[in-house]
């Protein structure tokens, strides 16, 4: 059975909120850094630029950001958007895991000092998994904040089904089209800006998109 909570508990409990600064809570608000978020659009829209330049500020509130690349893996292509985005000022606070599967990823989150925030591109890669081995690794890893990255079919829906899931129980879901990124937060506050606006990943990418429509 689960735990009852106080109507007084619940309205004064405290939350550890992460103090996101301009553009990033103009888009995001101030979220609670545990979870997961899903970021998804189409290829070569900018969703991997995105991804490592929210990894990248992610390293101001967390001691470790791990990028799961399982798509990639390192790769010439990757190392050029991690070097475009200036990842290397980060020092340790941000690490590459190339290929790393769940049950491997699970095996290093279980140890002292393993990262804070992990970011799984892509759920294509995901071989096997279903819902329930995703709430698992929720329930299991609950400080943790997970960043799922996922292709969008034909209709702009995330995609594999798994990813459409994830979106539906996430957080914070991130629509990347035309350089730019559509936010939809659970930490959205209208009367003080957060939470409202679109993010720009690439200003020219994303005005040159814009002129061709």
């Amino acid at each position: 059975m689960g735990r009852a909570i106080s109507n007084k508990n619940v309205a004064d409990a405290k939350f550890d909120i992460a103090p996101f600064d301009g553009p990033f809570r103009a888009a995001f608000g101030r979220p609670e850094l545990k979870g997961s978020w899903l970021i998804y659009g189409a290829s070569g829209s900018g969703k991997t630029t995105f991804a490592l330049q929210l990894a990248k500020y992610l390293t101001r509130f967390v001691d470790k950001v791990a990028f799961d690349s399982l798509e990639q893996g390192l790769s010439g292509s990757l190392q050029k958007a991690w070097n475009l985005v200036g990842m290397e000022e980060v020092g340790t606070k941000a690490i590459l895991l190339h290929k790393e599967g769940i049950e491997e990823l699970r095996a290093r989150l279980s140890r002292r000092k393993s990262p804070d925030v992990i970011f799984i591109d892509s759920v294509i890669c995901l071989i096997g998994m279903r819902m329930s081995d995703y709430l698992k690794l929720m329930n299991d890893f609950p400080s943790k904040l997970f960043i799922f990255l996922a292709h969008e079919d034909d209709r702009g829906k995330p995609s594999p089904a798994l990813a459409e899931k994830i979106r539906k129980l996430s957080d914070i879901k991130m629509h990347v089209e035309g350089y730019k990124v559509f936010t939809t937060t659970r930490y959205e506050d209208r009367e003080k800006g957060e939470g409202v606006e679109d993010f720009v990943i690439w200003e020219k990418g994303a005005a040159e998109y814009n002129a061709e429509f």
